[in-house]
């Protein structure tokens, strides 16, 4: 079937499509509450008449869909596909932004509350993701005025009689907090207040929700409407809490902090090498529509960024859209130059894309006849490793140290090519 009458047999459900080119890459990504009615509208003369749609739709060969529970799910998932697949067509969600969790330090002997885009892993309750930052901030500032708990940094030991002596914040003068920093409340009095908003958080805000509508009502009976609608805004705030999904079941892999040191071990043992990798270096290629093609080259050192060691390329000797040829030449000049300067080399070169992207940098390798360093490309859809001369591919869980830390370096890769692509076509503009 072509992709318009395809559709059609989509379900009404909610869920992710996912357009793709006569060669079967992905080129688009979207969410919808209802698949067939969303994906079906790309195929009508509104639609041909937007440019942008219009030339998607030009490439369109085939499309599928994945169904999921609900709209929020769709949200999600989309998100972390166009993160993944990086598909052309995509203009938003490509960046490292990640969508924000509420976080509750419970190891901690006065618990505090967070809203943060960089969980911990452990000695946390999480919350999230969440689809709204905006929504999620405004929730937290209406759970703190009914539960008054902490959301400042402070480490506060009740040992400690130094914070007897302690200023306690204005948001206990305006009865926002109780002030465990001034040890104002007792540990155990303040574990009731957190256990309170846990409740609340876990699908127990009904009775809360219900209380807040009758005070709204009280308020609007008595002419009071500015209180009506500051608490009527309250209860739109704390039915957003739903709009979120699963810690699990809707992992952002770039939220969570990466141990470096696990990391390498896990290569060393996957790749098979003698000793940990600590010079790992990434490569990426960047264009638009085959204009100022560039590329990057990150430089990882003990598992982390190191700066000093980026690089970026302009490409020349290639004409229009050439990932391959592109990829070659950045190969080779880099490691001529580090022959020629008689440089360290990498212990382990990492190439962003599947076997064809491995295959050019190799062909660069024979051309200047030198051995490579231990050389793997990494391909987005699936996250497949792939090794020179070896057919299979090799697929680590998502969850593993090895696999985040190769994440890690191929995103860095793009992003810093994708900031160098867009410094170039601002300066051309400007320069226009």
């Amino acid at each position: 079937m072509s992709p318009m009458e395809k559709v059609k047999t989509f379900p009404t459900t909610p869920g992710v499509y996912l357009m793709k080119d006569a060669e079967g890459n992905v080129i688009y990504v979207g969410k919808a509450k209802n698949l067939r009615n969303r994906a079906s509208s790309y195929f009508t003369e509104i639609a041909a008449a937007e440019h942008r749609t219009r030339e998607l739709v030009k490439v369109i060969v085939d499309i599928d869909f994945i169904e999921t529970e609900t709209e929020v799910d769709a949200l999600l998932h989309e998100a972390r596909l166009i993160k993944d697949i990086q598909p052309r067509f995509n203009k938003e969600l490509k960046d490292d932004k990640t969508f924000p969790y509420l976080q509750i330090r419970i190891r901690e002997e006065f618990p505090r509350v967070e809203f943060t885009r960089k969980p911990r892993r452990k000695g946390v309750k999480l919350y999230g993701p969440f689809t709204s930052a905006r929504g999620l901030r405004q929730a937290i500032q209406v759970l703190q005025r009914v539960f008054q708990f902490r959301t400042c940094s402070l480490d506060i030991k009740s040992a400690d009689n130094r914070w007897r002596w302690f200023r306690p914040c204005l948001l206990h003068s305006i009865r926002q907090c109780t002030a465990p920093c001034n040890l104002r409340v007792t540990r155990e009095e303040y574990r009731m207040q957190i256990r309170g908003l846990r409740l609340v958080l876990e699908g127990k805000r009904h009775k809360l929700i219900r209380e807040m509508e009758k005070n709204m009502m009280a308020a609007s009976t008595a002419l009071n409407f500015e209180k009506a609608g500051r608490i009527r805004d309250e209860i739109a705030a704390l039915k957003k809490l739903e709009l979120r999904g699963d810690v699990s079941g809707n992992a952002q892999p770039e939220a969570f902090h990466i141990d470096p040191r696990k990391g390498l071990i896990g290569l060393r043992k996957v790749l098979g090498l003698k000793e940990n990798p600590r010079n790992i270096e990434g490569v990426d290629i960047a264009h638009l529509s085959g204009q100022d093609t560039v590329a990057s080259l990150v430089s990882f050192l003990d598992g982390l960024p190191f700066k000093p060691g980026y690089r970026k390329f302009k490409i020349k000797s290639v004409e229009g859209i050439d990932d391959f040829a592109s990829m070659r030449e950045v190969i080779f000049r880099r490691f001529r130059r580090l022959s020629r300067e008689n440089e360290i080399r990498p212990d382990l070169l990492l190439i962003d894309g599947g076997k064809g992207q491995l295959n050019a940098a190799l062909d660069a390798f024979r051309a200047l006849d030198c051995e490579p360093p231990c050389l793997i490309s990494l391909a987005k859809q699936e996250e497949e490793i792939f090794r020179p001369g070896e057919s299979e591919s090799i697929k680590l869980s998502r969850h593993s140290a090895a696999l985040r830390l190769l994440q890690y370096v191929r995103d860095e890769a793009h992003r810093f090519a994708q900031h160098y692509h867009h410094q170039l076509r601002r300066k051309k503009l400007e320069d226009g």
